[in-house]
């Protein structure tokens, strides 16, 4: 059974950093891309960032220079590093994977976790 679970939510003050995880567990061949994204209540889903098996990665605008993902392919870990935190980052972030499944290969293109709250208070 394939499972993301998001980790290191929380409440921090403008300027402070958090740091999420995302893993992925399960049969999985291959992990094609993994992202981040947010949303605010009131507002659509956003991407925040994303990171390709190459280790390609790109950035919302609003976050570029302040977040920083990375993935360990060994333990089909993502994270989410996020320094000088605003209160307009404040959202449910949620993780999103695009994997191979070992046994049957199949392909699937768009898996989300169940999210967890940042919230940045001024």
């Amino acid at each position: 059974q394939v499972q993301l679970v998001e980790s290191g939510g929380g409440r921090v003050r403008t300027g402070e950093s958090l740091r999420l995880s995302c893993a992925l567990s399960g049969s999985i061949f291959r992990i094609n891309a993994m992202g981040w994204y947010r949303q605010a209540p009131g507002k659509e889903r956003e991407l925040v960032a994303r990171i390709t098996d190459g280790e390609s990665t790109n950035y919302a605008d609003s976050v570029k220079g302040r977040f920083t993902i990375s993935r360990d392919n060994a333990k089909n870990t993502m994270y989410l590093q996020m320094n000088s935190l605003k209160p307009e980052d404040t959202a449910v972030y949620y993780c999103n994977a695009d994997f191979v499944l070992a046994r049957t290969m199949t392909h699937v293109s768009d898996y989300w976790g169940e999210g967890t709250q940042v919230t940045v208070s001024s």
